[in-house]
């Protein structure tokens, strides 16, 4: 009974041989070269990977421990960790203080270091005085800085680059009063009529308004009660530069437009002149509500 067992065994072990020897087998779909090289530049890839973590996280512990060795040193000199925000240690009032005696430029600068520096940067309570400071001699305060809900830091923004405009508005012309006389080429006859060279009175007067026309005090003598008409031309080229931009009364020349450091306008030809009043004591402001470019 053991050796018909024992026959058995060895009978299928045989034909398991034989049916694995027949078994078709299935090449690998890439060639054993291939498999080797990706094999290679992937354990290359995660070496590089593993260097890199490791040297980043060197350098952190090294700094760390370099950061730590100068707190402990301030500290056994009795000093401050070097890395505290002065913010924090000096307090918002104090803070103020700084700032207030620091121009306007280093100020803004303030703005983008943190959102707690921000909200010390951009109190009204520090841009009032800088404000006061940018308007202090200016001929002319413009409106759209003077709009009752705008913040300090903004109506300081809006007032420079107001003050860069070199384009004249309508309301412009409307909101001031005009001085008039004549340049030194004009006729004599013109000359003899104009207070300005003749020294024996007050500037003639000029006054724009918004239908259009153009008025002077009833009492001026180069007026003459005509009817008066004036228009703002500008002539654009490509990318929005301005080509031109002048004031032209009724058809005679041109007026160039041109701006003064005090924020006062000039306008003038080859036989005379316009210069707007100074007016910034009117409240609320002049010029146009909107920023003109």
């Amino acid at each position: 009974m053991t050796n018909l067992t024992t026959r058995q065994q060895r009978k299928h072990t045989n034909m398991l041989k034989r049916k694995n020897a027949n078994m078709i087998r299935i090449p690998p779909p890439f060639s054993s070269s291939t498999s080797m090289a990706q094999t290679n530049n992937q354990e290359l890839q995660e070496n590089q990977s593993k260097d890199m973590d490791e040297g980043l996280a060197l350098a952190m512990e090294t700094m760390g421990k370099e950061r730590e060795r100068k707190r402990k040193k301030m500290r056994e000199e009795g000093g401050l960790p070097l890395c505290q925000d002065p913010l924090d240690l000096l307090g918002r009032d104090l803070m103020l203080r700084v700032l207030n005696n620091l121009d306007a430029r280093s100020v803004a600068r303030c703005l983008v270091v943190s959102r707690s520096w921000n909200r010390v940067a951009s109190s009204d309570l520090l841009w009032t005085s800088k404000c006061e400071e940018l308007w202090h001699g200016k001929a002319h305060l413009p409106r759209l800085s003077l709009v009752r809900g705008v913040s300090k830091l903004d109506a300081y923004s809006l007032s420079v680059m107001d003050g860069k405009r070199t384009r004249i508005a309508k309301d412009d012309l409307c909101d001031h009063v005009w001085d008039f006389h004549f340049t030194k080429v004009a006729p004599e006859y013109w000359r003899n009529l104009d207070p300005y060279w003749k020294g024996n009175g007050p500037p003639m007067h000029r006054y724009f308004h918004q239908d259009g026309s153009q008025t002077a005090d009833p009492d001026d003598k180069v007026w003459g009660g005509h009817e008066c008409c004036y228009s703002i031309v500008t002539s654009m080229i490509g990318g929005g530069k301005v080509r031109e931009h002048y004031v032209r009364i009724n058809r005679w020349l041109p007026l160039a437009v041109s701006r003064k450091q005090d924020w006062s306008w000039e306008m003038s030809n080859n036989f005379y002149c316009y210069s707007s009043v100074p007016d910034a004591y009117k409240e609320g402001g002049t010029g146009p509500l909107f920023l003109v470019m």
